[in-house]
């Protein structure tokens, strides 16, 4: 438990709540090619900046706890930091840590998994993103993990990729099959057995989060489990066939595949068998999850369920303790803010669709499910539409608006926070039509929202998690050229930004409490989204806690 925040005497205050805006996946772009946010009329978001002090802030690598300043940021770790006002190692930073010390090897959980195989003398089965991005996992993880069980004794591996192409490139599958099958093969001697048993697109197949999509799980639960799924003699066969069967297929939709020798499945999972399903970041982790774990099931028919040693590579829910096991402990994240504003007896409002509901609750609240209070706050999730996004990039924006207004006009709250997913969810599909549309979208959204600020009498904090449709197009590092494919297009980037982001303060009914001229340098500079928390409980008018990282008010 925390203590109430302490009221700043200097504070004048205002008439309504103080409102933060989450653009998700929109910042400022490197390159004016490929820049979907500049190349949209934002007029709404532009308006405010010219008549409200701004700044940016950085949202990417050490800025949000991630290993180094190379590393995109994603929207867990970006909710984190915002929700908890400081930061935190997160997920890939542990897990090559616990790597790197032995530490992981040395757990009770790795120690089990090798126990059920050897005891069985079964298969030790890894599922997870297939890549490097860093964001859900990093390959060299799993390389680890199999060198180590080999060591430890176990004789058969199989492993069921998850082809990325929104963290990386969006045709970069091959790019990772092709060393990894030479990394196997290497490895494969002295009776061990390592092998590729299944996979396809993360968008397909298994990676669904917050109950959008379960037929996707069940496709993977299928594919992986059961074996059940066009068979082909190996992965690069499997990409290479769907890419000429259905031109324009990028890595994140490829269909289910099965590797099969003689007609019959390489690794299908068995009684007996372990299964370590390696991406760290918890929100496309859980429904696999209970999949495996849950014995009262009902979103799809497993049919036979294999009695196995599940694992994680993280606990992915650390309320309701998923997945039973995990290879590393998750960061520890407490003194969150939300946890001070129940503290206060102040009222919350959290709101967003489907596809990001569970940023503005679970992450924002540090990794944790449920509420601080039940009487003071309220979380609307708004479904979201099961399409491809691209289709409907508007999603859900205007609904989560008309909620926001109505919760201005009710005067029930003291702080509202809501995600528009639209900049993330429309950037992954690399479509940059469908992102310009999307911009402009929530932009009309935001001008709507600003006008209820206004009447209400309400400050309104405009920022963002990470970027990603601020460079839809990927480039030459040396020389910034954008990179084309054959026919000359542009070649889409599907995956975040190393950009900054905006944070923009409007606050209509100032009163003179912190310089707040228009245009930059009123607030301060050089900070991460991590002083986005300190800077809503100022505007709130309470001191913040001591450890908090700076505000980007000059108060």
């Amino acid at each position: 438990m925390v203590e109430a925040l302490k009221k700043n005497p200097a504070w004048k205050g205002r008439k309504g709540p103080v409102v933060l805006v989450i653009m998700d996946g929109v910042g400022y772009g490197k390159y004016k090619e490929g820049d979907a946010v500049a190349d949209s009329k934002m007029w709404h978001l532009e308006a405010l900046k010219a008549k409200s002090p701004h700044t940016k802030l950085k949202a990417h690598g050490k800025a949000v706890g991630l290993p180094s300043d190379e590393d995109m940021g994603n929207s867990e770790v970006g909710h984190n930091a915002m929700g908890c006002g400081r930061v935190f190692n997160q997920g890939a930073a542990l897990v090559f840590a616990s790597i790197a010390s032995g530490a992981m090897f040395r757990g009770q959980a790795w120690k089990e998994i090798v126990e059920n195989v050897v005891k069985h003398d079964s298969a030790l089965h890894f599922i997870g993103l297939f890549s490097d991005g860093n964001v859900h996992s990093h390959i060299d993880h799993l390389k680890a993990m199999i060198k180590q069980a080999k060591s430890d004794g176990i004789k058969k591996v199989r492993v069921h990729v998850l082809f990325d192409g929104r963290d990386v490139g969006e045709t970069s599958a091959l790019e990772y099959t092709d060393p990894f099958e030479d990394f196997l093969k290497e490895l494969n001697n002295g009776g061990f057995d390592a092998k590729i048993a299944s996979g396809g697109g993360r968008m397909w197949i298994t990676m669904d989060r917050y109950g959008a999509n379960w037929p996707q799980v069940q496709r993977g639960w299928n594919v992986h489990v059961h074996g059940e799924g066009r068979q082909f003699a190996s992965a690069r066969e499997a990409v290479e066939t769907y890419r000429k069967e259905i031109p324009g297929i990028i890595d994140q939709d490829l269909k289910e595949f099965v590797i099969a020798e003689n007609g019959k499945p390489v690794g299908t999972i068995e009684d007996g068998d372990s299964v370590v399903y390696f991406n760290f970041r918890g929100d496309r982790a859980l429904e696999i999850s209970a999949a495996f774990e849950e014995d009262k099931f009902d979103h799809f028919d497993r049919g036979r369920r294999p009695k196995v040693c599940y694992a994680g590579m993280m606990e992915y829910d650390g309320d309701t303790h998923v997945p039973k096991r995990y290879l590393v402990s998750p960061p520890s994240i407490d003194r969150t803010m939300g946890e001070y504003l129940a503290a206060s007896g102040l009222r919350t409002l959290a709101i967003s669709e489907t596809q990001k509901y569970g940023h503005v609750t679970y992450f924002f609240n540090g990794n944790r499910t449920g509420k601080f209070d039940d009487k003071l706050e309220t979380y609307v999730e708004i479904k979201s539409d099961v399409v491809p996004f691209e289709e409907r990039p508007w999603m859900k924006c205007a609904e989560i608006a008309d909620k926001v207004i109505e919760a201005l006009d009710s005067g029930k709250y003291d702080h509202i926070r809501l995600n528009f997913p639209n900049g993330d969810m429309v950037g992954h599909t690399g479509v940059y039509q469908a992102v310009v549309c999307a911009m402009e979208s929530m932009d009309l959204q935001i001008g709507r929202i600003a006008k209820a600020v206004e009447k209400t009498g309400s400050v309104m904090v405009i920022c963002a998690d990470h970027g990603n449709s601020d460079d839809m197009y990927e480039h030459d590092k040396k020389t910034g050229a954008v990179s084309r494919k054959a026919d000359g297009t542009p070649k889409a980037k599907t995956s975040h930004s190393l950009n900054p982001v905006p944070c923009i303060v409007y606050d209509p009914a100032y009163q003179g409490e912190y310089p707040a001229k228009s245009g930059e340098g009123d607030l301060n500079e050089g900070l991460g989204i991590s002083s986005i928390a300190a800077t809503i409980i100022q505007l709130l008018g309470y001191i913040p806690p001591a450890n908090y990282d700076t505000s980007v008010l000059k108060m």
